[in-house]
């Protein structure tokens, strides 16, 4: 049986050279669960990961309880991880946090508040700990981003994110689609997401892996895809089987 099943939350984190990081991590994620208000795990995903990220996922996994993780044959892009770990989770939910540890796991006991009323419940960068080139990318990022989409969301950058995962299965990920994670939500019947203020500190080791190109031309042309797509998006209800 798949372990995440035993647990309502399963933390997805996506791993990409990433071996500064690992121990400050482990550390940090095995103080937080006990404290989680819902008994949750850790799902490690090593997307291709040339340093030794993955042997140090290994070892924590192998040493600590509740952490567990999957391993990609090559890197395939921050997308695909999430996906991976979405399509994975057999927990009733499913929670999102990147590696560079800007955020604060903590935090996600604050968006646990929120997540029985709404099925996707995501943070907003209080006070962001960037520097003002990278602050403006986003700002006019996000600001493309709503024009486009019309979600109404004001950070989707913040990589803080609960989602039920009887919808996150639904989602029609491609590459760059955890951009819109909040229009893809909206799409479904149902859908609609709730914003709340986190923590955000500077990162303290590592690399970071986004440049000019990923932070604003890649989302441009995304909010195209996504254009295209959510005109051709399927809902629908079984209303009655026999099976």
């Amino acid at each position: 049986m798949n372990k995440t099943a035993n647990y309502k939350l399963t933390i997805i984190i996506p791993i990409y050279n990433e071996e500064d990081n690992m121990e400050r991590l482990r550390k940090t994620m095995t103080s937080f669960l006990p404290t989680c208000n819902v008994a949750a795990c850790v799902l490690f995903v090593n997307d291709g990961s040339k340093d030794k990220s993955l042997e140090l996922i290994q070892d924590a996994c192998q040493n600590e309880s509740d952490l567990y993780y999957i391993n990609f044959d090559r890197n395939r892009g921050l997308s695909a991880a999430i996906k991976a770990g979405i399509d994975v989770a057999q927990s009733e939910l499913v929670g999102y946090m990147d590696a560079d540890m800007q955020t604060d796991v903590r935090d996600f006991n604050l968006l646990l508040e929120h997540s029985s009323e709404y099925p996707l419940v995501m943070g907003i960068r209080a006070q962001r700990k960037d520097s003002s080139f990278k602050r403006f990318q986003s700002k006019f990022a996000n600001s493309f981003r709503r024009m486009m989409t019309n979600d109404g969301a004001t950070d989707t950058g913040c990589p803080l994110k609960i989602i039920n995962t009887s919808y996150a299965k639904r989602i029609p990920f491609f590459t760059g689609m955890h951009r819109f994670l909040p229009a893809l939500i909206k799409l479904q019947e149902g859908g609609k997401f709730y914003e709340t203020p986190v923590r955000h500190y500077p990162r303290e080791a590592g690399v970071s892996k986004y440049t000019l190109w990923n932070r604003l031309i890649s989302p441009f042309k995304d909010c195209f895809a996504y254009r295209w797509m959510a005109t051709r998006y399927i809902n629908y209800n079984i209303e009655e089987n026999n099976l």
